[in-house]
């Protein structure tokens, strides 16, 4: 992995792409689209450019570096269940008795010993070159602008590293990064983050915090960057385990921060506690826009970098995208530290277009009653696990969590509102449904029982429901209904929202004995026939406690919200495309795709 670009050559059907291309817009548009593709690939870019900058940039931009499944497990060298089985066995280790079991354990303690980064003496190939502060300029590195409503360049790729005030605990963190000019980033380390930690320490002691951002090297720190390591644990602990070999380290030019010697590129400075600066709009992951808000800001005093660069950068939006990959690592590989917590738990899965936080898929044994229940509140309770908002765990006896269609028919078949769970707690920084920022709604399902003895009373096509519905409300314009053969069928409607959906759910009696679960949306940016875009959409956008009615059926609220709700937050705005540059790629033949593709992924929006 010393040379990622030559590795994913050999082993990553990499795609290199000649024609120039700009940093803002063009360059992020293409990795998008391509990471969509089942047969996704990496892509590098020779030659990135700056129009409004007038820049042509010496070094090139190498993007979905996690592009399926394949590369990702071929970047850890193995699978990440057998990366997930070495650290189960860690955390059973118990004393050996006898001489036999101590010259068993040998091999795996001679391991450790591996685990543990390495300081080096002297300069590593990220200071080849090194450009003090009086040269400093973030305009040499071929930083991207993703969106067109982005408050301006963004690192999307940084290895953030910090460290505590007394400098016993480091940390690696991968937080986004926006460009002010020529020598300021915008530093989004969300509230829970150790990095936002230490800086609260920092600011007490009135001094300034040391940071240092790298970008490129072994894509495996880019992995460990975004791990929910245990609070206090470095992340290159897990890059040692996985590697079985220490990280190498060298110490930045100007802080006492160290990062990889063989990283591409090297971003030192400091953060002033006393400075904030509004930061975003920013399309981020939820495929929403997160809004601006007040951050602390780096200034820069020196960036280094190997002699021949390699920028390294990802983009984030509607799913899926290459978070999806790196997000299937770390699934697989923490769950032997989720079951110490949850020791009946089999398995868990969160789906990408759940956007990981919003929505998780458990198997466990269950031995009592209530016993999910209390999984719920022990996966609410428990480091970054606390952010998931919606759980639906199922019984040992369920299909596997990644057959999607048999386990929702599963799911649907056991679902009971009497053993559904509304509760309240911590959210993400970046959920918006909420009303309050940091605290919502919680939903838990509990489907681990039996199947239930009564579906729909009386079943209606869609033609004749609709038309039921549009007696409720006129605004009502689509419906289709989901899995129909089950206990529970899901009746999605679409509608042209004039008034607070809840002044339709006392009226919504009347179709108790058609409907088990009714879902509602915008008519506006969704598919009623697109099932994976429906779930992104209500995962997102409903606070259980205010958008889940329990009587006399289900219904979820999956709308956008305003004032008309009573909600005084802003409500974000959809990524997309813009439509200017996809035509002039289309024009350049650097991609190739028609409007099936544009709708099923909600490029652009709807007409």
């Amino acid at each position: 992995m010393k040379d990622v670009v030559a590795w994913l050559k050999e082993h990553g059907n990499l795609k290199i792409i000649d024609e120039p291309l700009d940093v803002e817009l063009e360059i992020p548009h293409v990795a998008y689209i391509e990471v969509k593709k089942d047969d996704s690939r990496p892509l590098l870019f020779t030659n990135p450019i700056n129009k409004a900058k007038g820049i042509t940039y010496d070094m090139p931009v190498l993007m979905n570096i996690f592009a399926n499944k394949q590369i990702t497990q071929d970047i850890f060298g193995k699978h990440p269940d057998d990366v997930a089985k070495g650290i189960d066995a860690l955390l059973k280790l118990k004393p050996p008795k006898g001489v036999v079991a101590k010259l068993k354990m040998l091999p795996m303690l001679f391991n450790l010993k591996n685990i543990f980064p390495k300081r080096l003496k002297g300069q590593g190939a990220c200071q080849e070159i090194i450009y003090n502060k009086e040269k400093v300029d973030l305009d040499r590195l071929p930083i991207l602008k993703t969106w067109e409503e982005d408050g301006g360049p963004f690192i999307t790729m940084g290895q953030v590293y910090t460290q505590s005030l007394d400098g016993q605990m480091q940390n690696l963190g991968m937080y986004r990064l926006q460009q002010y000019d020529k020598n300021r980033l915008g530093m989004h380390w969300q509230i829970h983050k150790d990095a936002s930690h230490f800086f609260d320490q920092y600011q007490r002691a009135g001094k300034k915090m040391p940071v240092s951002v790298a970008i490129g090297g072994d894509p495996l720190y880019i992995w460990c960057g975004q791990a929910p390591m245990p609070h206090g644990m470095f992340e290159l602990l897990l890059y040692g385990f996985v590697r079985n070999e220490n990280a190498r380290l060298v110490k930045s030019i100007t802080n006492d921060i160290y990062i990889p010697e063989d990283v591409d590129i090297v971003i030192e400075g400091f953060v002033d506690p006393e400075k904030m600066e509004i930061e975003g709009p920013f399309g981020d992951h939820t495929g929403y826009y997160t809004l601006k808000e007040p951050f602390p800001v780096m200034d820069v005093e020196t960036i280094t970098m190997k002699s021949n660069p390699v920028y390294a950068a990802t983009v984030v939006g509607k799913p899926p995208l290459e978070d999806k990959y790196m997000g299937w690592a770390t699934e697989r590989v923490f769950l032997p530290m989720l079951k110490p917590m949850a020791p009946d738990l089999i398995d868990y899965n969160m789906p990408e277009n759940g956007v990981f936080h919003n929505l998780i898929l458990a198997k466990m044994k269950t031995l009592y009653k209530g016993h999910a229940q209390q999984f719920m509140h022990a996966f609410w309770g428990v480091g970054q696990m606390s952010f998931v908002k919606h759980a639906i765990f199922v019984g040992e006896n369920a299909p596997e969590l990644e057959e999607f269609e048999a386990l929702t028919e599963h799911i649907l078949n056991r679902l009971d509102k009497n053993k559904v769970l509304i509760t309240q707690g911590i959210v993400d920084h970046l959920d918006h449904s909420s009303p309050e920022q940091f605290v919502g709604g919680k939903l838990g399902v509990d489907a681990t029982g039996s199947e239930v003895a009564e579906g729909v009373a009386i079943p209606l096509v869609d033609s004749e429901l609709l038309a039921k519905m549009k007696e409720i409300d006129s605004n009502i314009l689509e419906l289709k209904q989901y899995m129909t053969h089950t206990k529970n069928p899901i009746c999605v409607i679409t509608v042209e929202k004039t008034a607070s959906i809840s002044e339709d759910w006392d009226k919504v009696d009347s179709l108790k004995d058609h409907i088990k679960v009714l879902v509602i949306v915008d008519k506006a940016n969704n598919d009623i026939q697109d099932p994976y875009m429906l779930i992104w959409r209500v995962v997102n956008n409903i606070d259980a406690q205010r958008d889940v009615k329990l009587s006399p059926f289900i219904v979820i609220d999956g709308t956008n919200k305003g004032i008309i709700d009573g909600y005084d937050r802003e409500w974000p705005g959809d990524t997309h495309c813009t439509k200017e540059v996809l035509d002039r790629l289309q024009s350049l033949d650097v991609i190739d795709i028609d409007e099936t593709f544009i709708r099923k992924f909600g490029l652009l929006p709807f007409e």
